[in-house]
């Protein structure tokens, strides 16, 4: 895989394509298990499948929280899931310095969306020549994401995908504006809606974010309905016992079931 054949998969307006995995890097077993089952699944109906995970949740309600195992142990588990399972990999990064040593093992960077107006966390992402995922901020309007992607742009980086994932809406409250969707559309770049974190409640739990997985089936439905080209699932064997994002995942059981449904929105859209 290069990034260019990559980048052409994600481009394709008529073939739907899935970012999903745990929300934190636990182990390389739990990551392979997840990637086998999703790649199953999206290779039966059709989807473009990536691997997601993070080494290190930096952005936590409290310092207490679960952040993973870290840049090198991360790297090293998501390389193997690369090479064992053959699906582009992407992960976050939370400053400048990781994003070289990140490029060189997965696909994709992704940019956080408390991170999203970072300047140089952007170019420094954009730099590497990898694709870029542009979350959007709870604080932004999703007309203010054409001056986030034109950072990477600038740097003559045009692989960029654009990510809804709710705005904050009152306290410990996200809303899902499927407005957005055409709105950031307009500016030429594949659309992502993050179907878990659009239910999740931050800082609702306490010490800790809670959430509704229930209802991210629908709001993903919608999402594609309204025109997005990807979508963005969090999921675990056992979500509950997830040391991260638990609340708002999807269980792994149910994620061909979902993956079957919102292939048949997508394909009655396009």
């Amino acid at each position: 895989m290069t990034t260019s054949s990559i980048w052409k998969k994600l481009n394709r307006k008529n073939r739907l394509f899935l970012i999903s995995g745990p929300c934190v890097i636990e182990s390389e077993a739990l990551c392979l298990k997840i990637a086998r089952i999703l790649r199953r699944h999206s290779d039966e109906l059709g989807i473009t499948y990536i691997f997601k995970a993070s080494f290190d949740k930096a952005n936590r309600t409290s310092s207490k929280g679960h952040r993973g195992p870290g840049l090198k142990a991360g790297l090293q588990i998501l390389s193997a899931v690369r090479e064992k399972v053959g699906v582009p990999i992407l992960t976050d990064i939370h400053n400048p310095e990781q994003a070289e040593q990140a490029s060189r093992v997965v696909d994709i960077l992704q940019i956080p969306a408390f991170l999203c107006r970072q300047t140089d966390l952007i170019a420094s992402a954009a730099k590497t020549g990898n694709i870029i995922n542009l979350k959007k901020g709870q604080f932004l309007s999703p007309t203010e994401m054409k001056q986030v992607a034109a950072k990477v742009s600038a740097c003559g980086n045009h692989q960029i995908l654009l990510t809804e994932r709710g705005s904050s809406f009152g306290y410990n409250n996200l809303v899902a504006d499927m407005r957005s969707i055409p709105i950031m559309s307009s500016f030429g770049y594949p659309i992502v809606f993050d179907a878990t974190h659009s239910v999740q409640s931050p800082g609702g739990g306490g010490d800790h974010s809670s959430g509704q997985s229930e209802f991210a089936p629908a709001l993903a439905k919608a999402a594609l309905a309204a025109g997005a080209n990807g979508i963005f699932i969090e999921t675990h064997p056992k979500p509950f016992h997830s040391p991260s994002d638990g609340p708002n995942m999807i269980p792994l059981a149910q994620m061909g079931r979902l993956l079957r449904r919102l292939s048949k929105v997508f394909e009655a859209v396009h």
